[in-house]
């Protein structure tokens, strides 16, 4: 290659002037555009694109490689969001989609910068105090059981998905992962995924299933607590409510309170620092929103909880074998670490997921567990 060819200027794996000009012509920015990804995942990348005006707005796009169309449709993903805009639920506004054929190179999804808070990781959290954590435990939970009472067929979302089977479908989609993805013997996984699919409760509701809905998909206000945004809403489906707030209870874990150690799934959750409520409120918080008795709904929570621990350890798992490949690059001291942490993380989750799924009920979780 000659010297004088002129390299696109890469960033967040996108090239900036094509995006700067494809901004201008679909969102009207101003180029020359600023370009910073956004930490966190290995997903969708996404990045905060600043104009000359400093106009901010957020792109996402599949990632580089590795893509599935089902797990990395950014058209749909904003189609999702662009449904929710005019419900309660508080989702960034879409500015523009686009297919790859139509897009900046790549599909594309642009959408409203929101001002506030993602609470990470733990050195997020920490800059918090106890009070501003503990302000978060509601708006997290009503938040939730907002999403769960918007009427899919009224917005548009009736088609989006299978109404039914979902718990069932999901227990068989991560088995199969699991199979496939792994390269050593892990019992109590096997023994997990063949509980939980012999004992799947029957669905009573549908609703539109965020996925992956966490406090670290979440933007907050952390004077006030309010949820101002939920992001990430590539794994949105329909299915059963109770999946999601399993999902927020297994990440969420059990926080440390005076005295005693956190008891959460990876010591890098936000959530294990003080202050964050015990997983009981969140249940409490969510049963109020939706007029359901809440110590029915924590015994009905069981094979949810354990489900979403399987999945942690089937994706932590596949994490641990492509990092041992070199898939995210030569592993260093660092990479190592990770590697002798998710040896043994994932059959420490599939453990703790077996315990609660043949008997130990979720909202006392910590009490067995720590």
């Amino acid at each position: 290659m000659s010297d004088d060819v002129e390299l696109p200027d890469l960033v967040g794996g996108f090239d900036v002037a094509v995006l700067g000009d494809w901004l201008a012509q679909r969102c009207g920015i101003t180029p020359p555009i600023t370009v910073t990804p956004v930490a966190g995942g290995r997903s969708n990348m996404t990045a905060v694109v600043t104009d000359a005006a400093e106009r901010r707005v957020v792109v996402r796009r599949p990632p580089l490689s590795g893509v599935l169309a089902s797990a990395h449709d950014v058209v749909r993903e904003g189609r999702i969001m662009a449904a929710l805009a005019p419900t309660a639920m508080p989702v960034p506004a879409v500015l523009a989609t686009a297919d790859a054929d139509d897009g900046p190179g790549t599909a594309a999804l642009v959408t409203a910068h929101v001002d506030g808070t993602v609470v990470r990781d733990r050195a997020s959290a920490a800059t918090l105090t106890a009070d501003e954590r503990a302000r978060l435990t509601v708006p997290v939970a009503t938040t939730l059981a907002t999403l769960h009472t918007v009427d899919v067929d009224a917005v548009g979302l009736g088609d989006l998905a299978r109404r039914d089977g979902y718990l069932a479908r999901q227990v068989a989609r991560w088995t199969r992962q699991l199979e496939g993805g792994s390269d050593r013997a892990l019992p109590v996984l096997d023994e997990l995924a063949r509980v939980l699919a012999a004992d799947v409760p029957e669905q009573r509701e549908v609703a539109l299933v965020h996925g992956d809905y966490r406090l670290d998909n979440l933007i907050v206000d952390t004077a006030t607590g309010e949820v101002r945004a939920v992001l990430d809403w590539e794994l949105a489906t329909l299915g059963d409510p109770l999946a999601d707030l399993g999902t927020l209870l297994a990440y969420w874990g059990v926080p440390a309170r005076a005295g005693v150690a956190a008891s959460v799934i990876h010591p890098g959750l936000p959530t294990a620092q003080e202050g964050f409520a015990h997983p009981a409120e969140l249940v409490a918080a969510y049963a109020a929103a939706r007029g359901m008795d809440a110590e029915e709904l924590a015994a009905r929570l069981r094979p949810f909880l354990a489900f979403a621990w399987f999945r942690i350890a089937c994706i932590l798992e596949g994490v641990r074998v492509r990092t041992a490949s070199g898939a995210y690059g030569e592993v260093d001291g660092a990479g190592r670490e990770e590697l002798v942490l998710l040896d043994r993380l994932v059959p420490e989750i599939g453990a703790r997921a077996l315990r609660v799924a043949t008997g130990q009920g979720p909202v006392g979780f910590d009490h067995e567990l720590t």
